[in-house]
């Protein structure tokens, strides 16, 4: 059920399995507005075009919503695989890395939202932000059936005052994945993230690979590296010096599961300039070597 003008456009050059590396799938146009809402289709409508397997990826600006009908298959989650089954809902974060394989004939809905729109529906106070942020398969509730039914239906139409309906039934949609989803990992929906923590994690997704020091991240937030430190650990118990190397060090794993790029070629897209360095980095990080890492994550496969 594609609609003209909104296009999951792969950002990423020509594959070979020399240069392969994670995929980062964008919104077409998403530099200027919005082409629509919300984007709705049939799990069966892409997958037939992909004998019903998606190889890992990720989303640069998007969070999508699975929720699976009949059939099933397995999904992986950051690395971990999720056994779907049917009336299983899938939530999958902004950035994270996802695969699919389904079982032909699978049938079900995904429904992605533009990170923009996401962020305008929730209210930090609710703490809906902090529990979406976690990939996970939880039980579908016969309501979020219900609801996926409506977005669906409102979208395929061109009714007045659809764009309005279409983000009262999205914001119900993430409501209700969300009850679930803090039902089921039993977090405390109460704790909000501040909106220096806020700042700060936005600051280091579009700085980590430059390497910035905790004083680069207090400077621009207009705070003392001190401050920045008792926010971070109060707020996560780590420090931010901590939260910054693993940030790469998280992004330097993913590129170890999913790519069979040479590791000094990882090295150099992580921003360092020795892979030897980055090797030690890693090491003291893990406790384990990046080639070691790799060997015991594709054993295990």
């Amino acid at each position: 059920m594609d609609r003209p003008g909104f296009v999951l456009e792969d950002s990423n050059m020509t594959e070979t399995p020399a240069n392969r590396t994670i995929r980062t799938y964008n919104l077409f146009g998403e530099a200027n507005d919005l082409p629509d809402v919300v984007h709705c289709e049939t799990i069966a409508a892409r997958s037939v075009l992909h004998e019903w397997e998606f190889a890992p990826h990720r989303h640069a600006r998007l969070h999508q919503f699975l929720l699976i009908e009949r059939g099933g298959g397995q999904a992986t989650l950051e690395g971990r695989p999720h056994a779907l089954r049917p009336m299983r809902v899938v939530n999958v974060p902004v950035g994270d890395v996802h695969g699919f394989t389904f079982k032909p004939g699978t049938q079900g809905w995904v429904v992605t939202v533009a990170a923009e729109m996401l962020e305008e529906v929730l209210t930090p106070s609710e703490g809906l932000r902090r529990v979406l942020a976690h990939a996970a398969v939880v039980r579908a509730t016969p309501q979020m059936r219900v609801t996926m039914e409506q977005i669906f239906a409102e979208f395929a139409g061109r009714h007045f005052a659809r764009a309005h309906i279409l983000r009262a039934l999205s914001g119900a949609l993430i409501g209700l994945v969300a009850r679930e989803l803090a039902g089921n990992r039993r977090m405390p929906v109460g704790t909000v993230k501040s909106n220096l923590l806020q700042r700060f994690e936005a600051l280091l997704e579009q700085h980590f690979l430059q390497h910035w020091t905790v004083s680069d991240y207090a400077s621009a937030l207009s705070i003392t590296s001190t401050h920045l430190s008792r926010m971070a650990r109060s707020a996560t118990g780590h420090a931010a010096s901590h939260l910054i190397l693993e940030r790469v060090i998280r992004e330097a794993r993913r590129n170890l599961v999913y790519t069979n790029l040479p590791i000094s070629t990882i090295a150099y897209a992580l921003g360092f300039n020795d892979p030897a360095y980055f090797s030690r980095v890693f090491c003291g990080a893990t406790g384990v070597s990046p080639r070691s890492f790799r060997d015991k994550v594709h054993k295990a496969a």
